[in-house]
């Protein structure tokens, strides 16, 4: 949906907010409309595809834990170190994480923007960049500098819009207090303001606040609704999580607050109030009509560790008193975030070390690290000598899938229409398990040359499987014509599915 049309309805948003937590998915075409998937891939994140399940469920995947990549221990880094952003750009991996070498109000003038940079997204280095000077030597990876308070929760990302100026390649916001500022760089590593005044300002946002961009802010470009998309922290006795739109990245629309929608499979519900400190949200590369948002939830006086424990680990002032851990939500566009999964998605490690306050906050960005493995990356130890950032890998495309136990279960599909002459899919079985699709017609009759006993059984575990079918019919006979897909698993995960054609696929 173009941004200009939005414009119009953020102010419907506005007057009916949270009450309106019920119609969430009033946007989506109803189950009896069938739903354009053509050759996007889709990921079992949510409820979208989905009209019923039998025997299976859907299964949150937990990330795993790679270890350390990146000690905050120079000294204009320090224990507070955070708020930090992955970007790949080709072969080269970036990283982007604000320093602070003498603790302070928000947006002091001891905070700094630091950087790193990795070939692989695994093992990463500090470059001394010489830009900057900190206690006289400028052999340091520090990147902005004396630009408070932009450098509290500078968040840069990578502009994918067509036709975006060379010396527009990168962009940033950030700020605190009432304003958000945005800053340009061609290279990622040299910055300057795009322009004197900020961009987004509590004039901006058009319903009861006490607090603004008091959190890392984040925008990109969004190739599903054609506009730039920025998500902001408010505060107004929850920490919530807003949402502007532009066409221009100058001129933006009024916020509006983002709501949570859980549906178990009864419907959408307003999810359980929690606050959301960061909120992480980016288009999946591999799905980017799908934003993941892999966000810190924050729970205010839960005090998990002693003092006495609290002095050994040497935790900074009171900077113990809470914890907080990450969740998992997406967005298909729109003021809504769906949480399918209320669980929490990164937890805690064991130990007393990550049971403090504003620690386990995930970095900005998930990003490819391997043929078939993807990697994000956590702040952990936050507010202590030993503060660091580490790397956990999932499969691609291996946030949730559809799992079925040892006995066979079934998905079925709303109806849909399609596109190409493959089907794709990502799974994993047991040596006992298996995947077989059919292929109905909107009514739920199977198709000729598509019903499951036609199909061939998928075993194994592959990012990327083509369903074959003994009869020979073929995929593109049934493009542009509403179908349901009845996948049958045994003792297996689906993560994903994709029609596409022979030339998408290319060599996989």
């Amino acid at each position: 949906m173009m941004c200009l049309a939005r414009l119009a309805c953020c102010f419907v948003c506005v007057a009916t907010l949270v009450l309106e937590t019920d119609k969430a998915w009033a946007q989506a075409p109803a189950a009896s409309s069938p739903l354009t998937v053509g050759s996007r891939r889709e990921l079992f994140v949510d409820r979208y595809l989905i009209d019923k399940l039998s025997n299976v469920r859907l299964q949150l995947h937990e990330p795993r834990d790679e270890g350390v990549v990146i000690k905050l221990d120079n000294p204009w880094e320090g224990p507070h170190s955070g708020y930090s952003t992955v970007i790949r750009d080709g072969d080269l991996f970036r990283m982007y994480y604000r320093g602070i070498s003498q603790p302070g109000p928000d947006g002091n003038e001891h905070e700094r923007t630091c950087y790193a940079e990795s070939r692989d997204g695994i093992h990463w280095t500090k470059p001394s960049l010489g830009i900057f000077e900190f206690e006289g030597s400028t052999a340091n990876n520090i990147v902005l500098q004396k630009a408070a308070p932009i450098t509290h929760n500078f968040s840069p990302f990578l502009d994918s819009r067509p036709g975006v100026p060379t010396e527009e390649r990168y962009k940033a916001v950030g700020g605190t207090g009432h304003e958000l500022f945005a800053l340009i760089s061609a290279d990622g590593l040299h910055w300057k303001k795009l322009q004197d005044k900020p961009i987004i300002t509590s004039a901006n946002v058009p319903f009861r606040h006490n607090h603004l961009f008091d959190s890392q802010n984040l925008v990109f470009w969004s190739e599903q609704e054609e506009c730039y998309l920025c998500y902001f922290r408010v505060w107004d006795g929850l920490r919530r999580i807003a949402r502007s739109t532009s066409t221009d990245f100058r001129t933006w629309t009024p916020a509006v607050l983002m709501r949570q929608v859980h549906d178990d499979g009864s419907g959408p519900q307003p999810a359980p109030a929690e606050h959301i400190y960061t909120n992480q949200t980016s288009p999946y590369f591999r799905a980017p009509h799908i934003s993941v948002a892999i966000a810190a939830r924050f729970f205010e006086g839960r005090q998990v560790l002693t003092e006495e424990q609290a002095r050994e680990l040497k935790v900074s002032s009171d900077y113990f008193k809470d914890t907080s851990d990450a969740i998992l939500m997406t967005t298909r566009g729109g003021d809504v975030y769906d949480r399918t999964f209320l669980e929490g998605y990164i937890k805690p490690g064991i130990g007393p070390r990550n049971w403090v306050s504003r620690t386990n906050y995930p970095a900005l960005n998930v990003v490819q690290t391997g043929p078939n493995e993807m990697s994000l990356y956590v702040n952990h130890d936050y507010a202590q000598p030993t503060s660091h950032l580490r790397r956990y890998s999932l499969r691609l495309d291996g946030f949730a899938s559809v799992r079925a136990g040892a006995s066979e279960g079934e998905l079925l599909t709303k109806p849909i229409i399609v596109s190409g002459d493959q089907l794709s899919i990502n799974f994993a079985t047991s040596a006992g398990g298996g995947v077989r699709i059919e292929i109905q017609n909107a009514n739920g009759q199977p198709l000729p040359g598509f019903a499951l006993a036609d199909c061939r059984e998928q075993i194994g575990n592959e990012i990327e499987r083509l369903v074959t079918w003994n009869s020979g019919a073929k995929l593109a006979d049934i493009a542009g014509q509403p179908v349901r897909l009845r996948v049958v698993l045994k003792d297996a995960d689906l993560f994903s599915f994709q029609f596409r054609t022979a030339v998408q696929s290319g060599a996989r």
